[in-house]
């Protein structure tokens, strides 16, 4: 009802005032929406004199995001001029004064908003001062919580400047909050298993990682799923509970890759080259800074049905996966190089079939 009085009061103000107090209302709006970037860029040179002399970049970043706000606020500021020049009643110009306030609560809240992504600037600075890990996950999920207090403590300032009981109104949505709770149960324990995620840090952002069946990089995680891009391209979301209650295997984590495979060598090869060409490759895998020097195996271990097996086992120091299919790689052109150099023929599958030297080939045929 008030807004509909305000309303009716505005039209009947609206037309009563003259011809010579619109125009000057209205030349009043359009010179500050003229002058708005002007106004707006001798702020900003003024605030930037500050700023410059400060060693952090933070308030830099802060100046840079109010920048548009700003503009939006001397815009606002010469429609309020221009609407209380003109002759309102007083109960008219009161509701005038109180949207007045609410825009500039709200441009305030824009402000704050963008500056909330400043939080990752200042995080990635105490991680290199107090030598804490960077956490990629942690980062944009407390901007999201920073803009949602923002926009929270916005609407209950916008809700008092109407005159209601801010106590009363939150101590009812305490009341309904437990309605809410029932009801949205699923998306509460989503947000709680994102909450425990951040705490355990099991991965981060870009980390290769398998769990409920998928596997992929971790690209994102919100309040209620984490987002994994498959090895295929495709995208899977994984509600956050089910993940916290899942065990996680982080391959970007373990810091070496096992790599253990058999190379098989002919029935003709003599125990000498065996040993040799044992020597040789454990001798290059320890030459070889890719590979961890203290975990490496190499061992005549079978007698296969076809073959002489020696075992080679050794950790590639990688994390990514193309680096360590360039180690394998390098040390298996090596493995052949010693192969050929000792003249050592690798084993393929086959059978020898033996014939007795008293067997009676034209009585076969016969019988056959």
């Amino acid at each position: 009802m008030e807004i509909l009085e305000w309303i009716k009061d505005f039209f009947n103000s609206y037309f009563a005032a003259s011809l010579m107090q619109v125009a000057i209302a209205l030349g009043i709006f359009l010179i500050f929406v003229i002058l708005s970037s002007i106004i707006t860029k001798i702020i900003y040179k003024m605030a930037s004199i500050i700023t410059r002399k400060t060693k952090n970049k933070v308030d830099d970043y802060i100046l840079d995001e109010f920048r548009r706000p700003i503009k939006v606020l001397v815009i606002t500021i010469g429609f309020y001029i221009a609407l209380i020049y003109l002759p309102f009643q007083e109960s008219t110009e009161i509701i005038i004064t109180r949207l007045f306030r609410i825009s500039i609560i709200i441009i305030i809240t824009w402000g704050l908003y963008n500056i909330a992504g400043t939080y990752e600037w200042i995080y990635d600075k105490l991680g290199d001062r107090l030598n804490i890990k960077s956490q990629k996950i942690l980062k944009p999920f407390i901007t999201r919580i920073i803009r949602i207090i923002i926009i929270s403590l916005s609407f209950a300032i916008i809700l008092d400047q109407f005159g209601y009981n801010i106590s009363a109104l939150i101590a009812g949505l305490g009341i309904g909050g437990i309605a809410v709770a029932m009801a949205a149960k699923d998306s509460l324990a989503n947000i709680f298993g994102g909450m425990s995620i951040l705490m355990d840090k099991p991965f981060d952002i870009g980390d290769w990682v398998v769990f409920s069946g998928v596997e992929g990089l971790v690209e994102d995680i919100n309040f209620r799923s984490t987002k994994i891009r498959t090895f295929e391209k495709a995208m899977i979301t994984v509600p956050n509970a089910k993940v916290s209650e899942e065990a996680i295997t982080n391959y970007s984590r373990r810091g070496i890759r096992r790599v253990r495979f058999y190379l098989g060598l002919t029935y003709s090869t003599s125990s000498y080259k065996i040993e040799k060409v044992v020597d040789n490759i454990k001798y290059m895998l320890i030459q070889n800074p890719k590979v961890d020097s203290e975990n490496i195996t190499t061992s005549f271990e079978i007698f296969n049905n076809s073959s002489l097996d020696i075992l080679i086992q050794y950790f590639a120091n990688a994390i990514e996966y193309d680096e360590y299919l360039d180690i394998k790689q390098d040390i298996n052109l090596k493995i052949m190089d010693i192969l050929e150099e000792e003249k050592v023929e690798v084993a393929f599958p086959s059978t020898s079939v033996y014939f007795e030297d008293n067997l009676n080939l034209n009585e076969f045929r016969k019988e056959s």
